[in-house]
């Protein structure tokens, strides 16, 4: 069975590794539902505190995701990035 990553999740300035695809799919699911900060977003998707912080890290850089307020930072999509094919017309 084919596995299917959310196409904000792949990266242009790194490799993309099914491991990091799945840990940054699992992340950006968790942020389209809500604000949250690293601590939160570990909790809900099940991955270890550094992974996520690492890869919120690369989605920053990627203009993906931001980080918003004071510490501790909430984190936030943004629309950039790769869009679900659905969304495109909504845009």
């Amino acid at each position: 069975m084919k596995q299917s990553f959310h196409p904000k999740a792949f990266l242009s300035q790194k490799r993309n590794v099914k491991r990091g695809l799945f840990a940054r799919t699992r992340i950006i699911f968790a942020l389209e539902k809500t604000l949250l900060n690293v601590k939160d977003i570990a909790k809900a998707t099940g991955l270890g505190y550094k992974v996520v912080l690492y890869h919120l890290r690369l989605l920053e850089i990627e203009k993906v995701a931001i980080r918003k307020g004071s510490r501790p930072h909430v984190w936030q999509l943004t629309g950039m990035g790769q869009q679900r094919l659905g969304n495109t017309a909504a845009h």
